[in-house]
C-alpha cells in the first residue's frame, strides 16, 4: 500500500471515528447544561457546567431500585441463554441426523422472524397463563436470544474435534461431564461474544419489557426513562443525565470483557 492510500484511509478512519463519538459527545455535554442552554447552544462545550442533573435523575429515576429490576432480568436472561443455547449446539453438532439438521436450520430461520409479528400472540398467551412478569420477560427473552446463539456456538463447535469427546470417553465421563468439562472451556471467547451481544439488546431492549412489565417498582431503565417526556413537555436535561448514567455498567462489562471479545470474534473468523 502506497504512502498516499495509507493517508487516505487513515483520514477516512478518522471520520469514522469522529462520526461515531459525535452522538457521545451531544448527550455528554449537553447532560451538564440546563435545559434553556441545550436549546441556545447545542453544540458548545457547557458555560456554567453543573452535577445537578445528574442528581435530579438519578433520584427521578428510583436508580438503584431500577438497576436491580434491570440486573435481575438481564443477568438471569443472559445466563439461561448461554447455558441452554451451548447444550443445544453441542447436541445438534455432535449428533449429525437430518433431524438434529432441520432443528439447526429452524434456529437460523427463526433469526429472520420479526418481534413485531409475534408480539401480540406472545403477549396475549403470556396473559392467559399469569405469566405477564419478570418470570415471563426472562423466559421471553431466552426463546429470542437463543437462535443467534445456538448458530455461534454451533459454528464454533465445528473447530473442536470429536476425538476429545472419544478420548473423555474411554476416560470415563459421561455427556454432561464432556461438556462441562472439556468443550465449554474451550467455547470462552464465544461465550462472551454471546454475553456481550445478548446483555447489550436486553439492558437497552424497551419495546418488549413495555409489554410485559411495565408496572411501577417494576420497570427497568429504558421503560423508567420514558419519565422524562411528557404530553406536553420533554425534559432533555434530566433525560440525557439519564442516558448518561444507564450506560455506565454496559460499558464497565465491555472494557472488563475486551479482550475476550477481541479473540472470539478471531476465533470466529479464522473457524
Amino acid at each position: 500500500m502506497t504512502k498516499k492510500k495509507k493517508w487516505v484511509f487513515g483520514i477516512f478512519g478518522l471520520v469514522l471515528v469522529l462520526a461515531w463519538l459525535f452522538p457521545f459527545y451531544l448527550m455528554i455535554v449537553n447532560s451538564l447544561k440546563p435545559k434553556r442552554e441545550i436549546f441556545t447552544n447545542t453544540l458548545g462545550l457547557p458555560k456554567d457546567g453543573t452535577f445537578d442533573n445528574y442528581i435530579q435523575a438519578f433520584q427521578d429515576l428510583d436508580f438503584v431500585k431500577t438497576l436491580f429490576n434491570s440486573l435481575i432480568i438481564t443477568v438471569g436472561s443472559v445466563v439461561f441463554i448461554i447455558f441452554f443455547s451451548a447444550l443445544a449446539a453441542y447436541a445438534l453438532q455432535r449428533v449429525k441426523t437430518k433431524l438434529s439438521g432441520a432443528v439447526f436450520m429452524m434456529f437460523v430461520a427463526a433469526m429472520l422472524i420479526p418481534f413485531q409479528s409475534v408480539m401480540i400472540p406472545l403477549v396475549s398467551i403470556f396473559g392467559k397463563i399469569d405469566q405477564l412478569n419478570r418470570g415471563g420477560l426472562i423466559f421471553m427473552y431466552i426463546g429470542f436470544g437463543a437462535s443467534m446463539s445456538i448458530f455461534l456456538y454451533h459454528g464454533a463447535m465445528k473447530a473442536i474435534p470429536v476425538a476429545l469427546d472419544e478420548a473423555a470417553v474411554i476416560d470415563g465421563a459421561t455427556r454432561w461431564q464432556i461438556f462441562r468439562h472439556v468443550i465449554f472451556p474451550i467455547l470462552k471467547p464465544t461465550t462472551v461474544t454471546v454475553a456481550l451481544l445478548n446483555t447489550m439488546w436486553i439492558w437497552n431492549d424497551y419495546l418488549l419489557p413495555s409489554l410485559v412489565i411495565n408496572k411501577e417498582g417494576k420497570q427497568t431503565i429504558p421503560l423508567k426513562m420514558f419519565f422524562f417526556f411528557g404530553e406536553y413537555t420533554k425534559q432533555w436535561h434530566l433525560a440525557l443525565a439519564g442516558l448518561v448514567i444507564a450506560i455506565v455498567p454496559v460499558i464497565i462489562f465491555y472494557f472488563f470483557m475486551q479482550k475476550q471479545i477481541i479473540a472470539g470474534v478471531a476465533d470466529g473468523a479464522v473457524k
